[in-house]
């Protein structure tokens, strides 16, 4: 067998340096926030305990539940054993049901990433052909209506957004028989669909459930929309800027000289290059999706991790916190760590070294 030439090599201990590095940097970011997040909330005044009996507790009853979870132990002593727990994969137990947190996120985490991606297929489907369009008709009334399209899409608020498309989407119309989109939820309780992948859609995909599919489709229309809005904004903007500076380049000058079909000067000469700050604002705003999106969830009833994390912040549910905040880290992380392995894809000059 011929052996492996010396730039296969190099290249290949370039990438396992890299991601070694990377592995030990994920390592000292998970420590951090896991230490701040443990901090702050010990910090914070009130004892959970008394949220969880109510407002009816006797006070022997708070300190009995309070010893039983070792609340009382000292901010050091509680802060080394969770670190032990979560060295170990165990995130804790949820003070209001008992249930491991790492139970509860993974129920609640497949529904977040259901949407998220719904939502980041939606920005990118409008906001880099709008940014394509924009940047071939820069300063035309074309270009100045989806500038302003995008400065609005990043300024409105979401749940105002949220509640208008509820309101005149699917609540009016459903005064009159129309019943477009759902209000609330993921599927109909008309419809039972096995559990395979924990996405609503594709499990009734493949279960050959299509009026379940198209129903679950419908639920998602709506919140997808909603939390696609800035993130498509600010993709159509940053299309629209990368084109501008590709389009006025020699290889672009030389590309159309050669009589080559406009869109093949755009799509594959321009928008390829152009891709590199596009791929770092997908993964940037991919990661914010992933790492809940509260109001969103919240305004269309939607059960992900976003909803889940906000009612254990109005209950004081310490563990599912700190699980919550430990899982959003991860998964920004890791989503950071594919965007810098697609710079190396995207474009050859750019080395894991």
């Amino acid at each position: 067998m011929r052996g492996r030439t010396p730039t296969g090599r190099l290249k290949s201990n370039a990438v396992a340096s890299f991601l070694a590095q990377r592995a030990l940097r994920f390592v000292l970011v998970m420590i951090t926030i896991t230490a701040v997040s443990f901090l702050f909330l010990h910090l914070i005044p009130g004892n959970p305990v008394e949220i969880m009996l109510g407002e009816h507790a006797t006070h022997a009853d708070v300190e009995r539940l309070t010893r039983e979870l070792k609340l009382d132990d000292p901010w050091y002593a509680q802060f080394g054993a969770y670190l032990w727990q979560v060295a170990h994969g165990n995130l804790g137990r949820s003070l209001t049901d008992n249930v491991p947190v790492a139970q509860k996120l993974a129920a609640y985490f497949p529904a977040t990433v259901e949407l998220a991606l719904a939502a980041m297929l939606v920005a990118l489907a409008v906001g880099i052909p709008a940014g394509i369009f924009a940047a071939l008709h820069h300063r035309r009334v074309l270009d100045t209506c989806l500038s302003i399209g995008s400065l609005l899409g990043v300024s409105v608020p979401v749940f105002w957004l949220g509640w208008m498309l509820l309101w005149l989407v699917a609540y009016e119309p459903s005064k009159f028989g129309m019943n477009l989109f759902p209000l609330a939820g993921r599927l109909s309780i008309r419809y039972d669909v096995p559990v395979h992948t924990h996405f609503i859609s594709v499990d009734a995909a493949l279960a050959h459930n299509w009026p379940a599919f198209f129903d679950a489709l419908r639920h998602l229309v709506l919140p997808a929309v909603t939390l696609a809005t800035i993130p498509m904004s600010i993709i159509a903007k940053m299309t629209r800027a990368g084109m501008l500076e590709v389009l006025q380049t020699d290889y672009i000058r030389t590309a159309r000289a050669k009589g080559l079909a406009d869109f093949s000067v755009v799509v594959k000469h321009g928008l390829r290059n152009a891709l590199i700050p596009i791929v770092t604002i997908v993964g940037l705003q991919t990661g914010f999706l992933l790492g809940g999106a509260v109001l969103t969830e919240s305004i269309f009833a939607w059960p992900g991790v976003g909803r889940l994390a906000f009612e254990a912040i109005s209950n004081r549910d310490n563990p599912l916190i700190n699980g919550s905040i430990l899982l959003f880290a991860t998964t920004f992380v890791l989503v950071n760590l594919a965007v810098d392995i697609l710079y190396a894809l995207l474009n050859p000059r750019i080395r894991y070294a």
